[in-house]
Order: C-alpha cells, then sequence, then structure tokens
C-alpha cells in the first residue's frame, strides 16, 4: 500500500512486517478516527486545521517505520536477544498506528468536559484487548500474544525500553509527526524541525548488560536536532495549542457538554443527545461499542439540536458555538495571574449586574504545559570522547528549558462583559 501525504511525502506499506497497517486499517475503530479531527476546534482560529487523527495515525506508523530502519543500521553492536526482529518491528508499527485509537471526539475536549468518563488511555486498551472486537481480531491473525504486546507498547511499556519510548516518550513518533502535520496545517512555522536529521543522529546509549539500552543523542550530530524539536514543541504550544480563541471556544463547548449532561441526569429530554453522553450523565460507564459511536460529527449535532433546549443557557451556548460567536479573553499577568481570585470575583459581579450567570459566562482559563521534563526516560548525549551527559548539561537551551512550565492564564467571558470587565479592573 502507498498512499500520498501532505507532510511526509509517499508512505509505503509494503513490506511484509508493515502489511499489519493496511490490515488494521480496514477496522471500524481506525476508520473512525477519520470523523475526528486532530486538533479538535482550532480551525476557529486556524482555517486550515482540518487534519484528522486518521491521517496522523498513518503519519505516526511512517515515522515508525523510518526509526526502525534507523535502529537497524545500528542493532549490530546490541546482542541478538535485543535486536529489531520481524515480530517487534510489526508490534511497533500496529503500536505507532493504534497509539489514538481510543480518542474521543473533539480532541481532548470531550473527556475534559465529562472527567468521570474514562480517559483515552483507557479506551485505547480496551479497544486493543477486547477479544470480540475487529482490532483484536486483525492484531491475533497471526500472532495470538499480539495484541497484548501492542497495548503494552502504547503505554509506554515493553520488553524493549527505546521501542517502548519511541511509541511513548520523551522523543517518540507521535510527536515527531504531529508537531510537523499541525504546523502544515496551521500554516505556522514554528513546528518545523528536521526529522531527517534528527533520525540519523540516534545512537543507542550505555546501560545494564541485562538490559536493552535507551536511545540516545550523538553529541557531535544531533545536539542542534534535537534542540530544534523540543523547541518546536514549546513555540506550537505558544502560538496554536493555547490560542485564546481555541481556549474560548473550548471553554464554551465544555460548559455547553457539561450542561447538557445535568440536564439529562435531571431527566430532561435533549434531543440528538449521544447514548454515551445520557450513560455518563447518569452516573455510569458507557459501553465500549456506546462509546466508539462518538465522533466529532455526533457531538456537533447534539450541539445543533441543543440550540432548541429549553434551558436558556445551553440554547444560548449551543447557538453562540455555531456562529462563531466565541467568548473573549482577558490575559492575566504578575500577580492577577498567580492569584486570579479577585479578577475572577469582579468579573462574575459584573456578569451578575448585566443578568448572565456568572459561571458560565465567566471562567478562569489556566493553560499549562512542561515542553521539557528530563526524567529517566529522557535521551542522553553520547560521544567517543567522554561519559553519556544529560541534555541540560550539554545545551544552554535545553539547560534553561528543563522542568520550566509554560503557562498562560486568562479570563473568558462573553464579548458583550469584556470591556465592563476591564473597567471595573483597572487599578
Amino acid at each position: 500500500m502507498i498512499l500520498r501525504d501532505p507532510v511526509h511525502g509517499l508512505l509505503a506499506f509494503e513490506s511484509e512486517e508493515s502489511r499489519c497497517v493496511p490490515r488494521l486499517l480496514q477496522t471500524e475503530p481506525v476508520q473512525r478516527l477519520r470523523r475526528i479531527k486532530q486538533l479538535g476546534v482550532t480551525s476557529l482560529a486556524f482555517p486550515g486545521a482540518e487534519h484528522t487523527r486518521f491521517a496522523h495515525a498513518l503519519g505516526t506508523a511512517h515515522v515508525m517505520q523510518r526509526l526502525l530502519a534507523r535502529l537497524r543500521e545500528l542493532h549490530d553492536e546490541l546482542p541478538y536477544w535485543q535486536r529489531v526482529t520481524s515480530e517487534r518491528a510489526e508490534d511497533a508499527l500496529s503500536a505507532a498506528l493504534l497509539h489514538d485509537v481510543g480518542h474521543g471526539p473533539l480532541s481532548h475536549l470531550f473527556e475534559s468536559a465529562l472527567p468521570a468518563l474514562p480517559h483515552h488511555e483507557h479506551w485505547s486498551t480496551e479497544i486493543l484487548l477486547e477479544p470480540s472486537g475487529p482490532v483484536f481480531q486483525a492484531l491475533s491473525r497471526a500472532d495470538a500474544g499480539r495484541p497484548m504486546r501492542v497495548a503494552e507498547l502504547v503505554n509506554g511499556r515493553g520488553e524493549l525500553p527505546y521501542l517502548a519510548r519511541a511509541v511513548s516518550g520523551v522523543l517518540d513518533v507521535d510527536r515527531c509527526d504531529y508537531l510537523l502535520r499541525d504546523a502544515h496545517a496551521t500554516g505556522v512555522r514554528y513546528g518545523a524541525f528536521d526529522l531527517d536529521w534528527l533520525l540519523q543522529s540516534l545512537r543507542f546509549g550505555e546501560g545494564d548488560p541485562a538490559v536493552a539500552p535507551p536511545l540516545a543523542i550523538d553529541g557531535a550530530k544531533g545536539l542542534v536536532a534535537i534542540e530544534e524539536f523540543l523547541l518546536a514543541r514549546l513555540f506550537m504550544f505558544q502560538q496554536v495549542y493555547f490560542h485564546k480563541s481555541t481556549r474560548a471556544a473550548e471553554r464554551m463547548i465544555k460548559s455547553a457538554l457539561a450542561l447538557g449532561a445535568s440536564c439529562l441526569a435531571d431527566g430532561v429530554a435533549l434531543d440528538d443527545s449521544p447514548r454515551a453522553l445520557a450513560v455518563a450523565a447518569r452516573g455510569d460507564r458507557p459501553s465500549l461499542g456506546e462509546y466508539l459511536e462518538l465522533d466529532d460529527a455526533v457531538v456537533w449535532q447534539a450541539l445543533r439540536a441543543w440550540e432548541r433546549a429549553s434551558h436558556p443557557v445551553l440554547a444560548d451556548l449551543c447557538r453562540r458555538i455555531r456562529s462563531r460567536s466565541l467568548y473573549k479573553t482577558i490575559e492575566l499577568f504578575d500577580e492577577d495571574a498567580a492569584r486570579p481570585e479577585r479578577a475572577v470575583d469582579v468579573a462574575r459581579d459584573v456578569a451578575r449586574a448585566a443578568g448572565l450567570d456568572p459561571e458560565v459566562y465567566v471562567q478562569l482559563d489556566v493553560a499549562e504545559d512542561t515542553p521539557f521534563s528530563e526524567d529517566a526516560a529522557a535521551p542522553v548525549v553520547v560521544s567517543p570522547h567522554g561519559p553519556p551527559r544529560r541534555l541540560s548539561e550539554v545545551s544552554f537551551l535545553l539547560g534553561r528549558l528543563a522542568g520550566e512550565t509554560l503557562s498562560k492564564t486568562r479570563l473568558v467571558l462573553a464579548p458583550e462583559l469584556r470591556e465592563p470587565v476591564r473597567r471595573a479592573l483597572a487599578p
């Protein structure tokens, strides 16, 4: 199978060990990813961000295929039992393709709106290990142990730690694809990095001879490539993932879903409510089949129908969302960001005076990410002239970035409230 991809060019899955990819693509849980956008509602701020988790899954499998080729150039230095066999390669390709198979609609938004629901990692594992499910059957067709091994890799564990971390780690194939793909789709340059050089700079590090060694970076060749990769992630969070319009839309949709769930829990009928949402609203856990019926279109249809709801705030929120009448933001700095309670109280007093529900029409949004956390799983830098060293010891940039948290604190509020709240907050 050969496909064209706007990010990587040709994606070729033609070898015997990559036969798992076209087989898995035919399963309904993987096809469902065509109906879930990779970046949720980010297209409200970046109109080109229409790409799907299906395209990302294929790109991630392609990057894994390239990584496996690089590891095979290096693995002669390993004992045979630590090398990339065909069986292990097929496991890794399957895990790369399926790493997001349990993802909910609208990116991470749906599960954060309904915290009682299991997270997507749980659903992915259940999809992989459900004996009657099509993914389990496709995986186990030639090897009964493959579903469990793939599930372990998807969760960052496995017989070979370097393969497990390549699926889920600081430098993994998931991030390698989504940074390039998201940057391409949004039209920004911040997520670009030199994937070719990064892969070429990989080496095996040192470790316990009884355990497969971790991946490392060639200090002479790869330092700039890993710096570029980690800085790309920082810049994408700053400029795309934490964009104020995206965050405002997410807060509105979270509120609408939470209000919808509350109405359903109270016995209020809401047209076109997804079965999984109605079950969760009662405090029960949806079945896997009910969960897999969820996709972006199902949620958008529910929000459209709820414009006719008897609950006036829910109906108003849903009308605003469909017409892109998004909430506005006021960014908080210094003391206000450290202790935002005063700003929230002032803004909610303004909302009450305007006759608006203060809990719904004024919200605090704190967006945080740690772009580079140098834990024990982070790659080290190797050279022929000394012992392995941590990235933060070798790179001035990464030394400053390690462990630092990127944070943006904002009031998110109905547009008609922004100027009155600005005035009320003014010293």
